[in-house]
């Protein structure tokens, strides 16, 4: 209960810091939007620039003040504006004889207190005393001083009661918000040590995470601090809200006034139909909304906060649909809004006119689609080639992966056709149908290579070849890729030197010429390499079949499964299935039982002797007979004890089960080594020779 409490407490208090700081970003917003006017003189002209660099450096500065010094701050200017609040009202109602008429042109016709008799002052004395309290309250004053200011604040309402002459009553009014503002001004520069302390702690804060965590971890925790994301949310989300309310009550103000027949009532019609809106009025708002909901920077942060918001919950809700768990899966939060943002950029979104302002920023929503769709293929791919290799059978675990593919292949294609109903063909265009064919590409060999996976868990033989197939439908996939990528570059070189060149288009060009062309050339180009030199290395390596694996009685190491045909032997002695050691071999150039490197000089490999992986030894019959015939001083050294051979271990009198300990572990010891085996020399060519082995 109390975990619950403090949990609950907390989110409060984020709720508060967030909301506290929106009103910053309405300021620095209002002065970057305001209509600046340079022919008002010199002095003017620095004057109002004066006050539009200090309105934002305030607004920053409060915007970045830790939650502690926020709340204090916030907690000073609520006292002053209250304060203020409570001698304006002291002076509006001594400054005028008609005080009611006055009254009720103030209050727009509600009636907040009574309008006769003494109950008209004792409600103007009750907000007065809360204001008063309020004041005292948030300054923390003393008892004493307390009791004044409060005292000051009722005053002038007393020259109401009593009837003095409006003369008096204004001087009252005066001498009273005169002595409520001394106040506040002693109480603010009582304070001033503290914001100077403040301000310092923050700078030598800053100073001190810049020297030690650079610039990049600096805006990284600032950006966390204050929540920014979160701010801008708020804040976006408010201003489309008040600006919703307003058209709505300008537009029903208008209809009332107009007469108009699609406004007005009917008859026999209820009042609620006056509030309805017809398709064309709630088009023409919903255009304005989105309008006015990008016409700056800061509205654009905004709008790309509630994308990621958006984008976010999309990906773990896909996510939860299709049984994924990958953390990297979860950067559609991030990926989205950054690609809004610099789409945004570099279409200069926020310059353009209103209605060429609605026909880019729909443009550039499409484009951000295609691209949440690519995004979300990555999700589900790797759940898709994971549920075909691991030869999962439930029907439910494979359902929700296919029809999430499935619906990756259709969204471009119904996407593509609305498109190209509706519009002619331009660079725009033409950019999304690339993108979604390459979407409905990426999803065909997803689906090729699921199915390949499938077939061969389904099968119950090995299927040799179906890694060459794989790599066959990737490959064509990825060439394909590689060629729209050249395409949408020459695509971007067209729209930036004919239609709208600017610097940030430049760049990203730039960028994708090297992550999309370069480094998928480079990266396809090494992955074949990689084959050829695997094929070449598997090709160099002696093979055995027939009696040889019945010899050995035994299973490839890798993959677990007994020998039907044949197995290829490495240098190091053990053997395994040409196609898996192949698949380690586009990894690592080492053997998988003991990591030594498997492909080494033919001499060198024609000296060796064929051991199973447990540590047995099969002699080739070419070696054997040599053995038999006692070259001691060719072959002794190069071949290792076996079953019927006459070795020096043997020779020695070495029992055949201490000949080797089991292949499993790769740690060896040379000393060990040369006991065990004192007249064979094998062992320690073996160890010197090996130049690239790991120890574990």
């Amino acid at each position: 209960m109390a975990s619950t409490q403090v949990r609950l407490g907390q989110q409060a208090l984020a709720v508060l810091d967030v909301a506290l700081r929106v009103p910053c970003i309405f300021i620095i917003d209002a002065i970057f939007n305001s209509y600046y006017d340079p022919g008002s003189g010199w002095a003017g002209a620095m004057g109002k620039v004066l006050v539009r660099v200090m309105g934002i450096l305030i607004s920053s500065m409060v915007l970045l003040l830790s939650q502690k010094a926020l709340f204090k701050f916030y907690t000073l200017f609520f006292a002053v504006l209250l304060g203020m609040a409570a001698v304006l009202i002291n002076y509006y109602a001594t400054s005028h004889i008609d005080f009611y008429s006055a009254y009720y042109k103030a209050a727009l016709g509600f009636r907040l207190v009574p309008r006769n008799g003494p109950t008209l002052w004792l409600g103007m004395a009750a907000i007065q005393l809360v204001f008063g309290v309020g004041y005292v309250f948030l300054l923390n004053l003393q008892s004493v001083f307390a009791a004044l200011v409060v005292l000051d604040i009722m005053i002038p309402l007393w020259g109401l009661m009593i009837e003095l002459p409006v003369d008096v009553r204004q001087l009252v009014a005066v001498f009273s918000g005169l002595a409520l503002a001394l106040n506040t001004a002693v109480c603010l520069a009582m304070r001033l040590k503290w914001f100077y302390y403040s301000c310092r702690y923050v700078y030598l804060l800053v100073r001190h995470m810049y020297r030690i965590y650079g610039l990049q971890l600096l805006l990284e925790d600032t950006w966390k601090r204050i929540r920014f994301p979160d701010v801008l949310r708020v804040f976006w989300l408010t201003r489309v809200t008040a600006q919703a309310l307003i058209l709505v009550y300008v537009v029903r103000a208008v209809r009332r006034e107009s007469g108009d027949a699609t406004g007005s009532l009917t008859d026999g019609g209820s009042d609620s139909q006056g509030y309805l809106l017809s398709w064309d009025v709630f088009w023409d708002l919903t255009s304005n909304l989105i309008i006015s909901g990008c016409d700056s920077t800061l509205t654009v942060l905004g709008m790309s906060a509630v994308i990621s918001s958006v984008a976010h919950y999309l990906g773990l809700s896909i996510l939860a649909f299709i049984g994924s768990t990958e953390e990297e899966d979860k950067r559609l939060g991030f990926v989205a809004p950054v690609l809004f943002f610099i789409l945004a950029l570099q279409t200069g979104l926020s310059s353009l006119d209103p209605e060429e302002r609605l026909v880019r920023l729909s443009r550039n929503m499409c484009l951000l689609l295609t691209a949440i769709l690519h995004f979300i293929h990555g999700m589900t791919d790797p759940v898709l080639m994971s549920l075909s290799a691991s030869h999962v059978s439930s029907f439910r675990r494979h359902f929700p992966v296919l029809l999430v593919s499935s619906a990756l292949f259709v969204l471009p294609v119904v996407l593509s056709y609305a498109l190209w109903h509706h519009y002619a063909l331009n660079t725009w265009l033409f950019a999304v149908t690339a993108f979604c064919v390459e979407l409905c590409l990426k999803v065909v060999v997803s689906l090729t290579v699921y199915g390949l996976f499938m077939v061969d868990g389904f099968s119950n033989v090995l299927w040799e070849k179906l890694d060459d197939y794989v790599y066959y439908v990737r490959s064509s996939g990825n060439i394909i890729e590689f060629l729209f990528g050249v395409i949408m570059f020459g695509n971007g070189a067209y729209t930036m030197m004919f239609e709208s060149g600017s610097k940030i288009r430049a760049c990203m060009m730039c960028l994708h010429a090297y992550f999309n062309i370069y480094l998928q050339a480079k990266n396809g180009w090494k992955t074949f390499i990689n084959r050829r030199t695997a094929v070449k290395k598997i090709n160099s390596l002696p093979e055995m079949r027939g009696d040889q694996l019945r010899d050995i009685e035994d299973v490839c190491a890798i993959c677990y499964q007994e020998f039907a045909t044949s197995a290829r032997i490495t240098p190091c002695h053990h053997y395994f299935h040409a196609l898996c050691l192949r698949k380690w071999l586009y990894i690592q150039d080492t053997c998988p039982m003991c990591h030594q490197r498997v492909y080494v000089e033919d001499e060198s490999r024609d000296r060796a002797a064929f051991s199973n992986n447990n540590g047995g030894y099969a002699a080739p019959q070419d070696v054997a007979a040599e053995a038999e015939g006692g070259d001691q001083h060719g072959q002794e050294d190069a071949e290792l004890p076996g079953e019927g051979g006459a070795a020096g271990g043997q020779a020695a009198g070495e029992p055949d089960n201490e000949l080797l300990e089991d292949n499993d572990s790769i740690e060896y010891d040379e000393d060990e080594w040369g006991t065990q085996n004192g007249n064979a020399h094998i062992e320690e060519d073996y160890i010197n020779d090996d130049t690239d082995s790991t120890e574990d």
